[in-house]
């Protein structure tokens, strides 16, 4: 057996898989998201080790523990844990979702010589939720703590530390920052030194199939392993993803339908578009590169209207008409990264009558997610290195609802995996056997991953004026937000 855990904002998954690939457990404990002020969102890093340890103990009940052979973690992308030299964290990680550093994020861009320019020397332009922003902004705004800060890691990083001790930094994690040469697999000179990117302060990158170390004793005890265990270095949630769907070969794509959204696509060569907010990071084998493309708000907005107005049970939306009657709603409820980055940019409903239903709302809120995809997908393609077709994979991809509005919507087949929520943790566990060698490679590892529905599109032009509508709201939707921050 092997055993995967997927740490996500939510909380995390641990499966236990065998050889083949095929689920034999799995299990889910809770962390909690704190906003101590507007634009910021931390987690407590000891609150991820506990979830951890609690999932873990939960899957291995009932089964014997010294018939794991290895294990793996992937961490949630781009959060930032500041660390200590024995790997204990130094302040609350700082959260994918905080865009506390939006005014650093516009002075590099300044400095640099402004969007254009550094979108062409780095791939990307950094926004306030981006790594490069966040350490300076700690650099300027917590010194004594900036300090004291032996290492700055991700989620899996730290999760890494606490089971072996060892500081490192996986290349999936590296690539993230913005700082990595892609290619070359090592922190670019130029990029670090015009942006005085503190990569004393980095943990040496090592490659996600190695073993990064062995289970010591205190994190055995924790997680009811045995001692010495195998612990692959792993990757973070997306590249992790990537595997759990089975999508790593050349020009493959998979879709994520989670609390986000997002779309991967496995190449051989980095490629990026800046403006679309659209870029490369190292996969998780030892070349090649994932293009990510990842929206903010998906099944979080699903969430949303199942609190505030009324039960979101999937047949509801399926109670209205393709196009929801020309009710649009726009998926943007805490900003975007992609495929319009902006901090600013808000959601909405458009278009709303005294006819519409709550199933037509409903609908609407599946089929605004899904036109979003649509608009990165079309950012994706310009590209020209993706293959036709989408894996599904992520909570929200139980739905069939929402899967055949996608497919719709995109006119791509989209392919639901078996345990699509759970590909991430999957990723991780099959991982883990290719890090000690009983899988070859990761391209084995892929094979093992079933299909286990498909979703064909079904040809209509009612979503075009709406998708037309979506990108022409976008700016006035951003100016009306920027105005209301700044307010």
């Amino acid at each position: 057996m092997y055993l995967g855990c997927d740490l996500g904002t939510g909380g995390c998954k641990a499966v236990l898989v065998d050889a083949d690939g095929k689920l034999i457990a799995h299990e889910f404990s809770p962390c909690t998201l704190q906003h101590p002020n507007p634009g910021w969102a931390e987690q407590d890093p000891e609150e991820w080790w506990t979830a951890v340890c609690a999932s873990v103990r939960a899957v291995l009940q009932g089964r014997e523990a010294s018939e794991v052979r290895a294990m793996a973690v992937a961490g949630q992308m781009l959060a930032l844990v500041p660390m200590d030299g024995a790997g204990n964290p130094t302040r609350p990680a700082l959260s994918w979702l905080d865009h506390r550093a939006d005014p650093q994020a516009r002075r590099i861009i300044r400095r640099l010589g402004g969007e254009r320019v550094l979108g062409a020397i780095a791939g990307g332009v950094p926004t306030g939720k981006d790594l490069v922003a966040k350490l300076a902004w700690l650099a300027e705004c917590e010194p004594e703590m900036h300090a004291a800060t032996a290492a700055y890691g991700d989620a899996t990083s730290y999760l890494v530390a606490r089971c072996t001790g060892r500081l490192a930094m996986d290349p999936t994690a590296a690539g993230g920052t913005g700082m990595f040469n892609l290619e070359e697999r090592r922190w670019s000179r130029l990029l670090t030194w015009l942006v005085s990117f503190p990569t004393d302060k980095m943990p040496e990158v090592v490659p996600s199939t190695d073993v990064a170390g062995r289970l010591h004793e205190k994190a055995a005890a924790n997680l009811g392993l045995p001692v010495g265990l195998p612990v692959a270095m792993g990757m973070a949630d997306i590249p992790a993803a990537a595997v759990g769907s089975g999508a790593t070969g050349p020009g493959q794509a998979h879709v994520y339908l989670g609390t986000s959204s997002w779309i991967g696509v496995s190449l051989d060569r980095p490629a990026s578009r800046p403006r679309a907010g659209i870029a490369s990071v190292p996969s998780a084998s030892r070349s090649g590169c994932l293009l990510i493309a990842e929206s903010e708000t998906a099944g979080a907005c699903r969430d949303w209207f199942g609190r505030e107005l009324g039960e979101f049970p999937e047949e509801l939306a399926d109670q209205a008409p393709p196009g929801s009657d020309g009710l649009l709603f726009c998926p943007w409820l805490f900003g975007e990264r992609s495929p319009y980055p902006s901090a600013h940019l808000r959601g909405a409903f458009v278009n709303l009558t005294l006819t519409h239903t709550r199933a037509h709302m409903a609908r609407a809120v599946l089929e605004g997610t899904a036109l979003n995809l649509r608009w990165i997908l079309e950012e994706i393609d310009i590209t020209g290195q993706r293959s036709p077709g989408l894996r599904a994979i992520g909570g929200g991809a139980r739905s069939d609802v929402w899967l055949q509005i996608l497919a719709d919507v995109t006119g791509e087949v989209v392919e639901r995996v078996e345990a699509p929520q759970h590909a991430g943790a999957v990723g991780a566990a099959l991982l883990s056997a290719v890090a000690i060698g009983d899988l070859a490679g990761l391209s084995a590892a892929s094979e093992r991953v079933r299909v286990e529905t498909r979703f064909t599109p079904v040809k209509s032009r009612v979503y075009e004026p709406l998708y037309v509508a979506m990108r022409q709201l976008a700016p006035a939707l951003e100016k009306a937000g920027s105005r209301w921050m700044n307010r």
